[in-house]
């Protein structure tokens, strides 16, 4: 179900921890999955859990809880803003509207050509470069105006 590189790239996480601590590698081995697969579907989550040995719950509950795993397809690029507090005071409800204008998507949603995946995120720990801009779960954007925001999807496109 997932690759041997995959795999490999899941031992050495597991290799991280005590032979009998392997549920401690769910979280970077669910996002090594997520990696490969695009998005987390019930049978890689299911996959994940027996390799490392745990009951597929453990892993659904992790899966389910944190945002940055996706139980379904997303576009290309997921595009998640942070709207909590200290951003929206500081644009980032602004930031998440005009982007909701300029894909024609609303939060949860993914733009028809199948590029863009629009989320409202929680706090990415940047309320000094607020606002805030997640690409594909890696790349932290700051002080995203609606300039910074055309620009930015002008180099995704």
């Amino acid at each position: 179900m997932l690759s041997a590189e995959s795999l490999a790239k899941i031992d050495r996480e597991v290799a991280k921890y005590p032979a009998d601590q392997k549920r401690s590698a769910v979280m970077a081995s669910l996002r090594i999955a997520q990696v490969e697969k695009g998005w987390l579907a019930t049978e890689t989550i299911e996959y994940v859990a027996d390799y490392l040995g745990i009951p597929p719950v453990a892993a659904y509950e992790v899966a389910t809880f944190y945002n940055m795993y996706d139980l379904r397809p997303v576009g290309k690029y997921k595009l998640t803003v942070c709207t909590n507090l200290p951003c929206a005071l500081n644009g980032g409800v602004n930031s998440a509207e005009y982007l909701k204008q300029k894909l024609g998507i609303g939060f949860g949603e993914t733009t028809a050509d199948g590029k863009f995946t629009l989320v409202e995120g929680e706090c990415m720990g940047a309320c000094g470069d607020a606002p805030v801009l997640l690409v594909n779960n890696h790349s932290m954007c700051s002080f995203m105006t609606p300039e910074a925001i055309d620009k930015k999807l002008a180099e995704l496109e």
